[in-house]
């Protein structure tokens, strides 16, 4: 019973914060330190944490219907095929510098540590840009230089944990010259195709390490859908509040958070 409510909490801190500028890997990975401490429950593996992301994923193709039809069905309109263009090229940044870091055997620390003085330094981050940019007229529409900016600003996030993914994309986009809400649509949905291919390729080098080991894979695929279900539930949430947010807010709270968690993971590790 333990294990089980362990796994929907894990989907319910997936879905809150994959998308929100606090960083959904940090809070997981905290959230594992704490369940083994405390009720000696096994470590994920880094297939589920980053599987039960495509759940979340869903909430971003429900909210953004419109946009991702526009991409599938529309590509031949000029504008929307600049900004499939901006997208492939933050993508191709994205996945060449993570294929490069996983063969290089970069892997994500299992202790809290490093993630809080990721999420701290977040926190004063968040504040430089805020005052970096105020004041400033901000371009609505993404540029080129924004969208890889954003593409090496994913591969920062995926470096160290606690950074945010949907932090580091926002901030560097917003710091790029593009307008708040633009940036954060477009890291939004960037996260389409960078969560489901990170899924799939999870997925299918766990299979093929089973298969150089002669046996079968041991991933408990009945919890992994439960909290890759919960993740979609209560990331459609998350996702729609913070597009609201962010149209007349500032993101100086979530640096304060950042900053508040952080120090508290830092005294607590003493």
């Amino acid at each position: 019973m333990a294990e089980w409510i362990a796994v929907i909490v894990l989907g319910l801190i997936e879905g809150i914060t994959e998308f929100l500028p606090v960083s959904s890997t940090g809070h997981l990975l905290l959230a594992e330190c704490a369940f083994r401490e405390w009720l000696g429950l096994p470590h994920r593996s880094d297939l589920f944490n980053t599987v039960i992301q495509c759940g979340a994923v869903l909430a971003v193709v429900v909210l953004f219907t419109r946009r991702v039809e526009q991409m599938l069905f529309h590509w031949r309109d000029p504008a929307v095929r600049q900004f499939l263009l901006k997208l492939a090229a933050a993508f191709f940044i994205t996945g060449v510098g993570g294929v490069i870091m996983k063969k290089t055997g970069l892997e994500l620390p299992e202790t809290a540590g490093p993630v809080a003085w990721a999420t701290l330094i977040g926190g004063f981050v968040i504040f430089a840009v805020e005052r970096w940019v105020k004041g400033r007229t901000p371009q609505e529409e993404m540029g080129w230089v924004a969208a890889v900016v954003v593409g090496f600003a994913q591969l920062l996030a995926a470096a160290f944990p606690g950074a945010s993914r949907s932090g580091a994309t926002i901030l560097a986009a917003m710091v790029a010259g593009t307008s708040r809400k633009s940036a954060t649509e477009f890291s939004f949905l960037l996260g389409i195709p960078t969560l489901l291919s990170a899924g799939a390729f999870q997925i299918v080098d766990a299979w093929q390490e089973a298969q150089a080991q002669g046996v079968a894979m041991t991933e408990d695929w009945g919890q992994l859908i439960v909290a890759g279900v919960v993740a979609a539930v209560t990331a459609f949430a998350a996702v729609e509040w913070l597009l609201k947010f962010v149209q007349h807010h500032t993101f100086i709270v979530f640096g304060w958070y950042r900053i508040g968690l952080g120090v508290l993971i830092l005294v607590a590790l003493r």
